[in-house]
């Protein structure tokens, strides 16, 4: 059962440098923080489980932004061949072009941000926490490939949480490698019985 419905939410769109990508923003009255969603491999702001825990965290008093990392014609080409949901650096400078739209926004702009990655997003919300170390407070990543950032990993300066699944064997060995770069507060929390979905 979610919560999102107690909080008006508000179709956006998030201009990342040259593209204008959909989103949902759900701002409560008095927002402490505001959570920026970073979906991974062919997902969307549409997804169940991350409106779930935007919900929970609508409820705690947190803003979100649900927001996709493909325009419609990307999400419609990569449907088919799956090729841009695996362009990292692609994604992470979205992520990073995100971050500063909403550094100019004057209604979110004071407001800390915290990046929620899964799985290929994760690396991405990892890659603008390394380029913005200003802006962005905190990283959590579900399910995440923080691997495919490790390049970036040194940089970042907020603390981290990453969270895998103990049914999700090879990307426990991913995470674990990406928490030995990280220079940043890390921690790495395996859900027993979960799988890579959350489900």
């Amino acid at each position: 059962m979610s919560h999102a419905s107690n909080f008006p939410s508000q179709e956006i769109v998030v201009q990342a440098g040259q593209v204008g990508l959909p989103a949902f923003l759900i701002l409560p009255d008095d927002a402490v923080g505001l959570v920026v969603f970073v979906h991974g491999s062919g997902s969307s702001r549409f997804s169940s489980r991350n409106q779930y825990v935007a919900g929970v965290l609508n409820a705690g008093g947190l803003g979100t932004l649900l927001f996709d990392l493909l325009t419609p014609d990307e999400h419609a080409i990569d449907s088919i061949t799956a090729q841009l949901r695996f362009d990292i650096p692609m994604l992470g400078q979205r992520t990073v072009a995100t971050v500063d739209w909403l550094s100019h926004e004057p209604s979110l702009a004071d407001l800390p941000l915290g990046l929620f990655g899964a799985s290929t997003g994760a690396a991405a919300a990892l890659i603008a926490a390394a380029e913005r170390p200003g802006r962005v407070r905190a990283v959590v990543s579900r399910g995440g490939r923080p691997d495919l950032a490790l390049e970036d990993l040194p940089r970042v300066q907020a603390p981290t949480l990453l969270i895998v699944g103990g049914r999700d064997v090879p990307v426990i060995g991913m995470n674990e490698e990406a928490a030995r770069h990280l220079c940043a507060p890390r921690e790495l929390a395996i859900v027993e019985g979960a799988t890579h979905l959350f489900e």
